[in-house]
């Protein structure tokens, strides 16, 4: 396996044809190569496998999720309502098998994780707690570009409050057109807002740039100001190292169809910090499923919220949503997060150096760096639209987001580097 450290300078051969091979030595050589056929793949016309680039946006499918779903529907079938009690595997406690492996893939302890609803609900949900305007403290601070959902949610937050977005939303934009935040910006910032800003709201890992931002230095700088951090980890979350625990974050939350491959809609889950979970006057929008467990079929009239941020759940956890994802877990369990990511460096670093070779009109929008991105790239490339539909055409699927970006991501769970060079080979053959 090529050395993460060194990945982003392979040294590339002159012809593509020769970088073929290198792509097939290189996978000869991946110690995860056995992890791909875990997954059930995308196929095309005629049931060829696509080469599929776009876990960005919908993960693979892996090739236990329709056991695990299929497993709850027979329980469903054979046990009617006492599924949901009947050992092993109740219901009531069925998101118990995924909390461990979600706290090793972000870096928590186990009761600072919970699995319910989805993404912009759980960012609602926290907002609700953690966002509280108080006298000149009002400021909510995003970056650009951000994902739609999240500005419409945090703008809704802000009229729900009776405050003007228009003066309470601080947006901090990338100084050019390679649309790549300056992160010394970004904290001056956090910082110039002082004692004007309640809250920061930033993505782990940028869904259309790709960049990765600096969390632990972020969440310091919010903090040092007076105000809170809550974290969009859509595009974080089994792509790059977390460690939300120790780095101080007060709460996150994200989606797990993406790189936790747990299917189309899934189940999301957050992140709330124990120093926040411990603390008594914390409010939050309450449900009777975040009500603790031991007392929660008493049917009380007064809420008694579960250990740690299970008090935020709300209703009863979706069953064969939640299947799908239990079964990736697994995957990312015996692999091991930090083989993923030495992988996903080589990975990304040897997609990117085809790339700079082989299809010169490409305009690498997301950081060089390895430690500023995850395993997206985002390329801006003249005519994008029709060039993206070209290489669906040819059986590559990447994605398109306006205006002009590309966007493919080699995920080290399944893909190869031979899916790499089949993705330039295909961009090469579009260049006008």
């Amino acid at each position: 396996m090529t050395d993460p450290a060194r990945a982003h300078r392979i040294a590339i051969p002159p012809a593509l044809e020769e970088a073929r091979s290198l792509a097939v030595a290189l996978d000869g050589a991946d110690p995860l190569a056995g992890m791909r056929g875990r997954f059930t793949l995308p196929s095309g016309a005629g049931g060829r496998t696509l080469t599929y680039l776009a876990g960005q946006s919908l993960g693979a499918q892996p090739a236990g999720a329709r056991a695990a779903v299929e497993a709850e529907l027979d329980r469903w079938a054979t046990l009617g309502v006492e599924g949901h009690f009947h050992q092993p595997g109740a219901w009531v406690e069925f998101d118990v098998p995924v909390r461990e492996p979600t706290a090793r893939l972000v870096g928590a302890r186990p009761g600072e994780v919970s699995t319910l609803n989805t993404l912009t609900v759980n960012l609602h949900l926290l907002m609700a707690s953690f966002y509280r305007p108080t006298g000149p403290r009002t400021r909510i601070l995003i970056e650009a570009p951000t994902f739609p959902s999240d500005r419409y949610a945090v703008e809704s937050q802000l009229r729900h409050h009776g405050l003007d977005p228009a003066q309470h939303l601080v947006v901090v934009r990338p100084a050019g057109a390679d649309r790549s935040l300056d992160q010394h910006l970004l904290e001056a910032a956090i910082r110039a807002e002082g004692d004007r800003l309640a809250m920061v709201l930033l993505a782990g890992v940028n869904y259309a740039t790709g960049q990765r931002l600096d969390i632990e230095r972020h969440t310091r700088a919010a903090h040092d100001v007076g105000a809170v951090t809550v974290w969009d980890l859509a595009h974080a979350v089994g792509n790059v190292a977390l460690a939300l625990h120790d780095w101080g974050v007060d709460a996150a939350a994200w989606c797990t169809y993406k790189y936790l491959n747990a299917g189309p809609g899934a189940i999301g889950q957050l992140f709330v910090h124990e120093r926040r979970t411990s603390d008594a006057e914390l409010p939050r929008l309450e449900g009777w499923w975040g009500n603790d467990p031991a007392s929660r079929f008493r049917m009380a009239e007064t809420f008694e919220p579960s250990p740690g941020a299970d008090a935020w759940q709300l209703s009863t956890l979706p069953v064969l949503s939640t299947a799908p994802l239990a079964a990736s877990l697994e995957l990312f369990e015996e692999a091991g997060l930090a083989a993923l990511r030495t992988k996903s460096v080589a990975l990304t670093g040897f997609l990117e150096s085809l790339l700079d070779r082989f299809v010169p009109d490409a305009e690498l929008l997301t950081p060089r760096r390895p430690d500023e991105r995850g395993c997206q790239l985002s390329i801006r490339v003249p005519g994008a639209r029709a060039r993206r539909d070209a290489l669906e055409a040819r059986g590559v699927v990447t994605d398109f987001r306006e205006p002009d970006i590309i966007r493919i991501a080699p995920v080290p769970l399944y893909n190869t580097f031979l899916d790499a060079w089949t993705a330039v080979d295909a961009l090469a053959g579009t260049t006008g």
